[in-house]
């Protein structure tokens, strides 16, 4: 959540500002600002909503000259979406800028001791305790350096935060904890970014800070020291591993519709290398290293949120069935803040698309001291998961724009398959003829993609409803789940998702005329009991849509209002391919009824505060 760049250099600073804050957008996108120097003085300029009208307050302003820019693109948290709200803040004199994006925890405490002593507050926000802060240190030291690092330490919660001076107009200070911040390494410039796309204009290679560090970036160097042992930290630049982050939509109408179109690219890039049919084998090199202790565990927790942890309840049905080990999914959000005993056996299992959420890198934080094998599945090569863990398994999705994931769960459902079977290989019947017919899965799913018309003339007939239904059992249910997830989501319609077993334990209640269901039956083992769940909603007058596949379909001809035939695939690769009819079916409603869906309501792609 919210999108940080800094650029100090020799050439237009605001450029690439403006260019790392328009690929930062899916972060943040309630307000976006830049402040510049213009060889005299620091200017700012700040606008609600998009980083476009942003530019256009820019466009008549002369920003040639201009060597140190910083910008930042804003998802609020303390303060309404407005102007006066939008970063850069500043101090009384402005003089002093920043950007910030996390939660200061002791801002009200902060704010009272800076009133007290003369400073005058004009935003709603935490961040605008720091540029004050800083004021505050450097009227006593007359030390940029020493007075950011004092204002640094005075800070609880979480932050990364970038500043710039017109005292130090040709430096950029910045400082990380528990939000993700990079330098940015070029020729004749340095930036500092939120991620590697928020510098992939003007650098080539990338540093990225970790917690409790602060960073000097000038355009010809920089220096990084850490606050606890106050000593210089040496950390050599990575290459910048940046697929094409100016991805276009092409002829799609929206990067969601896109995305989900490129799920058999996304299939066949997660298995690509993996898997050789042949010798009958799957390889997974980001495991390499942990191979003998993996050979050890005894139980697995999945960590992770949103679509992520619905991606890790398949993981669950796909893990403890072809591998036989236990499996707990979590909630990261609450694993911090539960206490239950671990064996040295035990396995934690990050997932998450950016490899930056917050709530996510809160729980393997605490399992830290404890020393167990730590595995993730991220998309984000460099992230800040895919450092802390001891090893994984990236997704090679490509960029992600859509707000609503979609790809980013085709490809980990995928890998989350390749680990069941790599883990079940001498232990699972399935193995042999899963690991088949997931090379052929790519081409299934374009059939899926096929039936675009016809979904989509579905969701317009239902597109109406202010309320949803979403069933299924087994592999199936998380799929509910996602269905559930991205209606809400992307189009605002109240959604509710249930094993099919559970609807008379309660959600039954619901139904009536006014609240269809999505029943997911094309499994061919539990498929009998969702047609019995469906005759319980179609007795209290309930409309339903059938997903299922031709050899099913006869046992729900009289009793679906609507059906949509896929082809059939085993139980556990069912979740990848009807991920992308729920998506699908989703996205449509969502566009009948003229959603933003790229960038829906009061979400951010990158959930980096807890």
């Amino acid at each position: 959540m919210c999108g940080i760049v800094g650029f100090v250099g020799d050439k237009n600073a605001v450029e690439p500002v403006l260019c790392g804050l328009r690929n930062l957008e899916y972060r943040g996108y309630d307000s976006a600002g830049v402040a510049f120097y213009d060889g005299s003085k620091i200017r700012n300029v700040k606008q609600a909503g998009r980083v476009a009208a942003l530019e256009n307050e820019l466009v008549d302003l002369d920003i040639i000259n201009t060597k140190t820019a910083i910008g930042h693109t804003r998802w609020a948290t303390h303060g309404t979406p407005t102007k006066l709200n939008a970063h850069p803040h500043y101090n009384k004199d402005k003089t002093i800028f920043v950007v910030h994006n996390g939660i200061i925890e002791n801002h009200q405490e902060l704010r009272s001791m800076l009133e007290a002593k003369g400073y005058h507050f004009v935003s709603h926000t935490d961040t605008e305790v720091v540029p004050h802060l800083i004021d505050f240190y450097y009227q006593k030291t007359k030390d940029m350096e020493q007075a950011f690092t004092s204002a640094i330490n005075d800070l609880s919660g979480a932050y990364a935060i970038v500043m710039m001076s017109e005292i130090e107009p040709n430096k950029i200070l910045a400082a990380k904890l528990s939000s993700p911040l990079a330098i940015g390494v070029g020729k004749k410039n340095n930036m500092v970014g939120s991620d590697a796309s928020a510098v992939a204009d003007a650098a080539k290679k990338i540093v990225y800070l970790e917690d409790y560090e602060i960073a000097i970036v000038e355009k010809n160097k920089y220096k990084i020291r850490n606050l606890k042992n106050k000593k210089i930290v040496t950390r050599n630049p990575e290459d910048l591993l940046l697929e094409d982050v100016r991805s276009s939509k092409g002829s799609f109408e929206h990067f969601m519709l896109k995305e989900i179109h490129e799920a058999p690219k996304t299939i066949q890039n997660a298995i690509l290398g993996r898997i050789k049919i042949e010798t009958n084998e799957i390889k997974l090199g980001g495991l390499d290293s942990v191979a003998n202790q993996l050979r050890n565990i005894d139980r697995i927790i999945i960590v992770s949120c949103g679509t992520s942890y619905i991606a890790g309840l398949v993981g669950e049905y796909l893990i403890e069935e072809l591998a036989e080990v236990p499996v707990e999914v979590q909630l990261a959000s609450e694993f911090k803040y539960r206490k239950e005993p671990y064996s040295p056996n035990t396995a934690i299992l990050a997932i998450s698309q950016s490899g930056e959420t917050a709530d996510t890198i809160a729980a393997l934080k605490k399992i830290e001291p404890q020393g167990l094998l730590t595995l993730g599945i991220v998309n984000s090569p460099g992230s800040t998961i895919s450092r802390m863990t001891k090893a994984g398994i990236y997704c090679h999705a490509g960029p992600e724009i859509s707000v609503a994931s979609t790809k980013a769960f085709t490809a980990q459902v995928t890998i989350l398959v390749l680990l069941a079977l790599s883990l079940g290989k001498n232990r699972s019947k399935l193995y042999k003829d899963l690991l088949v017919e997931l090379a052929s899965l790519p081409k299934t799913a374009e059939k899926i993609l096929s039936l675009s018309p016809a979904i989509k003339e579905i969701a317009i007939r239902y597109s109406h409803h202010r309320d949803f239904m979403f069933i299924g059992r087994g592999y199936e249910y998380p799929v509910a789940l996602e269905g559930s997830l991205k209606l809400k989501e992307i189009s605002y319609i109240h959604a509710e998702a249930y094993a099919g077993g559970e609807l008379k334990h309660g959600p039954l209640a619901l139904i009536d005329e006014n609240f269809p269901t999505l029943a997911l039956a094309s499994s061919p083992t539990l498929f009998d009991k969702t047609a019995s769940n469906i005759q319980e909603i179609k007795a209290r007058g309930g409309k339903t849509i059938v997903v299922t596949t031709k050899k099913q379909q006869k046992h729900f001809k009289t009793i679906a209002d609507d059906l949509i035939i896929i082809p059939e695939v085993s139980d556990q690769l069912s979740p990848i391919l009807e991920a992308i009819v729920v998506q699908l079916f989703s996205y449509f409603i969502a566009a009948e009824k003229g959603c933003d869906i790229d960038k829906p309501r009061n979400l951010a792609k990158s959930v980096t505060v807890e």
